[in-house]
């Protein structure tokens, strides 16, 4: 059986936490917008929205180049070989997997975060 005493200080230790959280975010503003229309926040690490945005980005541009090169061997173009077509195809698929349970991930962390009690 669970202690009460641990939890109660495991909860103190995660009040405690939100209560300096809170008080940075006060201080300092959240996100800064860079030059390049990229952000940081206030830490100097790139804004995560940025950082999702150019893996989704990265995904895609890696489909589209597979889907380039099955094309380029379908229309019988001398320069593409079938290897390149089948690693760019299976690149894209690893790819797009990875992405996939990243987005899983966070759909299962959002869904866990509103599921705390305030």
């Amino acid at each position: 059986m669970v202690d009460r005493a641990d939890i109660s200080g495991v909860l103190d230790q995660i009040r405690s936490m939100q209560s300096e959280i809170h008080q940075a975010s006060r201080v300092a503003p959240a996100v800064k917008p860079l030059e390049d229309g990229k952000s940081v926040n206030a830490a100097g690490a790139p804004d995560f929205s940025e950082m999702l945005k150019a893996a989704i980005d990265k995904v895609n541009e890696t489909q589209k180049t597979a889907s380039a090169l099955r094309e380029s061997y379908e229309m019988g173009d001398p320069e593409v070989d079938i290897t390149q077509v089948m690693i760019a195809s299976q690149k894209s698929t690893v790819a797009f997997e990875a992405m996939s349970q990243v987005r899983n991930k966070l759909v299962s962390a959002y869904q866990e975060i509103m599921r705390m009690p305030l």
